[in-house]
């Protein structure tokens, strides 16, 4: 028993190390969806080793992911990478050797955008996925945009509503259980990402989240805009319009009504513009960049 101080006073002093070993050591930057500025791009070719780097382009969420991918493909080598290539896999194919050799030394990966339960479909759950989370952890970049935003987090959005069924009014309410979700990649796992947000007016779909899982922040990125997440649980906004944090953790009164709309207080709500950095462990902006 005499031994437990010493045990104790060790592991604090361990605690530091062992959660900067845990955490990723890469770089995401993901992209409300829209044109993608030179700014953005630049950012993640430079990420992703510049001209040394090799990069591939998953595009298995649009609904032309050959051509999709051959675009994308371009467009980031054009940027400057070594070596880029977009790899339109199956679920079976991301299974196999031949295509887990084809990253090895990959140092970038983007995700196309489209409908993200394709890519999930595809890629959730298999020896791609797990390479993946590997080169995040060990230093390369992950880049998407739209759908390929929408996967980086582990609460995945779907763009399905479950009690609304009109299709031409979407999210016009703030209920429980109304916005689908499914499991995502798990980039992110201290928030929510939201794509096409402001310009799509988003806010009742994330409102909703962030009331139903308050202990997470919920991010809205708007068309031509991004967040680089970076290796210390922050993130900078860069793009030509703003990023949306709604922050439910200190509300103590979080309820429904006879009708099921959710409501509580607090809610936080921070919109940050270009040059802006949010510090998701802190909860709070972090400062801003000249």
């Amino acid at each position: 028993m005499r031994r437990r101080p010493a045990i104790v006073a060790w592991f604090i002093l361990l605690l530091p190390l062992m959660l900067e070993a845990a955490q990723p050591k890469g770089h995401l930057v993901i992209i409300g969806g829209g044109s993608r500025t030179k700014e953005i791009m630049r950012t993640f070719v430079q990420l992703s080793g510049g001209t040394s780097g090799s990069v591939v382009v998953f595009p298995m969420a649009s609904g032309d992911a050959a051509g999709v991918g051959k675009q994308q493909a371009a467009e980031i080598a054009s940027g400057g990478v070594k070596h880029c290539v977009s790899l339109n896999v199956t679920r079976e194919q991301a299974n196999t050797d031949s295509v887990l050799r084809l990253l090895d030394n990959v140092t970038g990966v983007f995700f196309s955008g489209g409908d993200q339960s394709k890519l999930t479909a595809a890629l959730k759950g298999t020896r791609v996925e797990q390479r993946l989370h590997e080169i995040y952890e060990s230093g390369g970049t992950l880049g998407g945009t739209s759908a390929g935003a929408a996967v980086m987090s582990e609460i995945m959005i779907t763009g399905t509503e479950l009690l609304n069924k009109d299709t031409v009014n979407a999210y016009t309410s703030i209920k429980k259980n109304n916005i689908q979700t499914a499991q995502g990649f798990a980039f992110v796992t201290s928030a929510i990402v939201d794509q096409h947000f402001v310009r799509r007016k988003r806010h009742n779909r994330l409102l909703s989240l962030a009331l139903e899982h308050p202990l997470l922040l919920c991010v809205g990125i708007d068309e031509s805009t991004a967040i680089i997440v970076n290796p210390d649980n922050t993130f900078t906004v860069a793009g030509e319009s703003v990023v949306s944090v709604y922050d439910a953790s200190r509300a103590t009164n979080i309820s429904l009504n006879k009708n099921g709309m959710l409501s509580g207080s607090p809610v936080a709500l921070h919109i940050l513009q270009a040059g802006e950095t949010f510090d998701m462990t802190a909860r709070c902006i972090a400062g801003k960049s000249n």
